[in-house]
């Protein structure tokens, strides 16, 4: 009578691992579903992405100390051009 409480109890114990192993299968076909239409509303809202982003960001940066060089030249070169006239 153990033998068959043994075998019915590992019959279950394989069932509940097929169970779980199959659960775990549904799982990442979800993630792999939910990933894809959210990368689709992503694109559709026409939303930009971080890389793009982030260099667009350096280019302003750049662009910002350019002009505040270029400023202060002109200032400087205005200041000389004053000074001569005097």
């Amino acid at each position: 009578m153990t033998t068959g409480t043994n075998r019915l109890l590992d019959d279950f114990a394989k069932l509940m691992t097929d169970a779980a192993g199959a659960a775990q299968g549904v799982r990442r076909e979800m993630e792999t579903v939910f990933r894809a239409q959210a990368e689709r509303l992503m694109n559709s809202m026409d939303v930009v992405k971080r890389e793009e982003f982030e260099a667009v960001r350096e280019m302003a940066i750049k662009a910002r100390d350019e002009n505040e060089a270029l400023q202060k030249r002109i200032e400087a070169l205005e200041a000389t051009v004053a000074a001569s006239r005097k």
